[in-house]
């Protein structure tokens, strides 16, 4: 079997090709005390996220919510400094999305 000299273009073999950029989509959870919830869910807002669902367990609120990872660099420190240290939250690839 011989390798042609020169790649073929793939515009011209019948494939569809579509160009678009996609963006990871984070599934993220935020645990934080009931009191800083607007402040959370104001952060998460701005930071384009969609929140999914709300819950309470005690005195801790449950946010889950899919964020794009590209917005999600730098939270730690903003959930800490809007909940004055008492909020935590984890995150998870969900998908891709376009940017």
């Amino acid at each position: 079997m011989s390798w042609p000299s020169r790649p073929r273009p793939i515009w011209g073999s019948g494939v569809p090709f579509i160009r678009e950029l996609l963006e990871p989509i984070m599934k993220t959870e935020v645990l934080a005390p009931e009191e800083f919830t607007g402040e959370v869910i104001g952060d998460l807002n701005a930071r384009q996220g969609k929140i999914e669902q709300i819950t309470s367990t005690g005195a801790v609120q449950v946010l889950t919510a899919s964020v794009p990872l590209s917005k999600m660099f730098g939270y730690s420190t903003a959930l800490r400094s809007v909940t004055h240290g008492r909020g935590t939250f984890t995150m998870q690839f969900s998908h891709y999305d376009r940017a």
